[in-house]
């Protein structure tokens, strides 16, 4: 979620920077306007939609105890966020406002004569937003050793929960809120991609296909090119031919001509926390044909691939035993007790 009162921000960044425990209140504050993401907050047109495909991916259900695959209450708000707290997949709205590559814009492209940006452009904008998320997914990976003490065994410390994690202006932080800030900055752009682009969505079949209604390609299932554990951009020419996200500016001439944000976004509807059903889609592409449905689903399968990958990846980096103590801290509420 971005807007034209966020401009503020930059200007309180040292404010910010000097109060974290207050970073994600103050912030709150300033969110206004409308949507120009899945939303991080619960109101001014948004319903925390962030929070709530994280949650339906990947929260245990209430009760129970993490297997691996989920996170337990407490560690699934710092990943998802909760009242009050943008969460981890929530802080690119925070402090990456004006960053296209973490957002997924930019991207836009149409088969059309005289359109203002080529293919190769599109895609080029496109693999450097995958570029910079694989650069979070790593960032997490690595910051996974930090919860673990030199032997190998659980540090209390940089496992406590007790208050929550500071995701904010590049605050350092505990060992776990490390690894998760890494791990939910990745998320959120794998999450926008799907609201943000025209990949699992379908045009409006009442208008004609052109700049205010691009075509959709209506694909399920996680985007192979969003494998961000492999460290490799996919290469410009393995994009498709009219994949297109839209192109986000605060000047109302600096899209002329362009598909927009505003056009293609599926950003905000209703979402259940818990079985990831959707209703009452609010912006125009996302109201035509299911597509915030599509939207979500393909965001909600995508965000449990890269649980899945980044698993894989700590026992890559760190070994089998190692690699699962981290995963185990990471989704366990209580990790001194439970990941020995």
């Amino acid at each position: 979620m971005r807007s034209t009162r966020r401009l503020s921000l930059r200007r309180r960044s040292a404010l910010l920077m000097g109060a974290a425990s207050l970073a994600a209140p103050a912030l709150l504050t300033v969110q206004a306007g409308e949507a120009q993401a899945f939303g991080t907050i619960n109101s001014l047109g948004q319903r925390a939609e962030h929070e709530r495909i994280t949650r339906a991916a990947l929260a245990c259900a209430a009760g129970t105890s993490s297997d691996g695959s989920c996170f337990e209450a407490r560690s699934i708000d710092q990943v998802a966020g909760h009242t009050g707290t943008f969460g981890a997949v929530g802080s690119p709205d925070s402090d990456e406002i004006f960053t296209p590559e973490a957002h997924c814009d930019d991207a836009d492209y149409l088969t059309a004569s005289g359109y203002p940006r080529t293919r190769q452009q599109a895609s080029d904008q496109l693999v450097a937003c995958i570029s910079k998320l694989q650069g979070r997914f790593s960032q997490g990976v690595a910051a996974g050793s930090g919860t673990l003490n030199g032997d190998g065994t659980v540090s209390p410390g940089n496992s406590d929960l007790s208050q929550d994690c500071t995701f904010t202006g590049g605050v350092p932080g505990r060992g776990k809120c490390n690894a998760i800030e890494g791990f939910g900055r990745a998320l959120h752009g794998v999450q926008d991609f799907y609201s943000h682009s025209n990949w699992a969505d379908k045009a409006d079949p009442n208008q004609a296909v052109g700049v205010n209604n691009p075509p959709g390609l209506n694909m399920s299932g996680p985007a192979p090119l969003l494998s961000l554990k492999s460290g490799r951009p996919p290469a410009a020419s393995s994009v498709p031919a009219q994949l297109s996200t839209g192109c986000f500016s605060l000047n109302p001439w600096g899209c002329s001509g362009r598909v927009t944000h505003s056009t293609l976004n599926k950003d905000t509807g209703l979402i259940d926390p818990a079985s990831g059903a959707t209703s009452d889609p609010t912006t125009n592409r996302g109201r035509i044909t299911g597509n915030f449905d599509r939207a979500v689903k393909g965001a909600i399968a995508d965000t449990r691939r890269q649980w899945a990958d980044f698993r894989t990846a700590l026992t890559e980096r760190y070994g089998q035993e190692r690699g699962q103590r981290i995963a185990c801290v990471l989704t366990h509420d209580n990790p001194v007790r439970d990941c020995r």
